[in-house]
């Protein structure tokens, strides 16, 4: 919890939090000041000293609120933070059972899969659970990979192909790494999410660079930006759901805009593996057509 508070208060700046700063002796600090985000969230600045400095472990959830509302956390950050200030009682430490896609979240990845949407389904650690195959084909076919490397974040940070398939790879870095942060603050005491971050931190400079921010994600909606080695450029929209009982599952949905350069390409890539498929000839040639 401290080094979240600390993160987020020198990120947000006097401006962004409604304070004038005109006037004062130039800054030494990046971001707020302990004592203006104490005079902000209505605390003492030693109070607030001795959260930040990981002394006191006793916030309120008035305080919390308080703190949450002068940093401007969004809701992810804020439940992430009331998390961290209610850690569950320390456990003896069990391996996880493994999480199973339900049947019927098979079901919906095959009809996905009839309408041209790609879908998958993530798991704690951001495991690859399950994807149907024009999933496969956009981003890379996680079934051919040994079971422990079928994982997102270990695609992003150490694939060479995800760096060349995402075209704003930073972006799609800097958000697994926050969807990782916030997973561990919901299961602090599971030994593969801290094993997986070991892992990646050894390996990915930029893993240990965007996961030293502490910032927390939670996807809902968006988009993405995709430059594929088979149909060239895209764009898609996404929309994350809960699948069953299993508030750990995410299952993402893919879209593209209809009519557009975008789509063609999707349906393209849809037919690139089918026997019948003739990609020299029709779809192939709306795709150029729509880009031209």
């Amino acid at each position: 919890m401290a080094d979240f508070l600390r993160s987020a208060r020198t990120r947000l700046t006097p401006q962004e939090a409604g304070l004038d700063d005109s006037g004062r002796a130039r800054r030494r600090v990046s971001g707020l000041r302990r004592e203006e985000l104490a005079q902000l969230a209505g605390v003492s600045v030693d109070y607030y000293t001795r959260l930040e400095q990981g002394r006191s472990r006793s916030a309120s959830t008035e305080v919390l609120d308080a703190l949450a509302t002068a940093l401007r956390l969004d809701d992810a950050e804020r439940s992430h933070l009331h998390t961290l200030a209610r850690p569950q009682p320390a456990r003896r430490r069990r391996r996880p059972r493994p999480q199973r896609v339900h049947p019927a979240t098979w079901d919906l990845l095959d009809t996905l899969q009839q309408t041209g949407h790609p879908a998958f389904v993530l798991g704690r650690r951001l495991d690859v659970l399950a994807h149907n195959p024009l999933a496969g084909r956009l981003i890379t076919d996680f079934r051919a990979l040994p079971a422990a490397e079928r994982n997102q974040a270990r695609f992003v940070f150490l694939d060479p192909h995800a760096r060349e398939l995402y075209r704003d790879w930073p972006r799609v870095a800097a958000d697994t790494a926050a969807m990782l942060r916030l997973d561990a603050g919901r299961h602090p005491d599971d030994p593969a999410l801290g094993a997986l971050i070991g892992d990646l931190s050894i390996h990915s400079e930029d893993f240990r660079r965007f996961w030293s921010d502490n910032k927390v994600h939670q996807r809902t909606t968006g988009t993405k930006d995709y430059h594929h080695p088979l149909v060239g450029d895209l764009t898609v929209t996404y929309q994350a759901l809960t699948p069953g009982d299993d508030p750990d599952q995410i299952l993402f949905i893919y879209n593209t805009e209809p009519a557009s350069p975008s789509e063609a390409a999707m349906r393209l890539l849809a037919r690139w593996n089918a026997p019948e498929a003739d990609t020299t000839s029709a779809e192939a040639q709306e795709v150029r057509q729509a880009r031209e």
